[in-house]
């Protein structure tokens, strides 16, 4: 059981980056999938979550910026990223809440610098 994350990297602000978080060992598709960003080890929060195709939540600082997604039949969730800011800069983790308990990947760095 394993998610792995790519996609992170260095971008311009105003740039756009698409983050992919690969699940193994298990099947994403009935389950709620969320996006964390972590600026130190005391710090991950929640940026967005998708329960259905129909049930998504952002918070409010990159809503309209960026979109949650999933393909179920490449077993993969993604986080669109645009207009990035700055602050939007961190470590960019995955989650997949399965009925007994979370599994998390490993986090993507993700840099908004000019």
């Amino acid at each position: 059981v394993q998610l792995v994350e790519s996609g992170g990297g260095l971008v311009q602000p105003g740039g756009s980056l698409r983050l992919s978080c690969s699940a193994s060992g298990f099947s994403i598709s009935p389950y709620p999938v969320s996006w964390f960003r972590q600026t130190s080890w005391l710090v991950r929060d929640l940026v967005a979550r998708e329960r259905s195709s129909d049930s998504t939540y952002y918070v409010e600082s990159v809503k309209g910026r960026f979109t949650i997604s999933r393909d179920n039949a490449k077993n993969t969730v993604y986080l669109q990223m645009n207009s990035l800011k700055p602050e939007d800069t961190a470590e960019y983790v995955c989650r997949v809440s399965l009925l007994d308990g979370d599994v998390w990947g490993q986090g993507t760095q993700v840099t908004v610098s000019s």
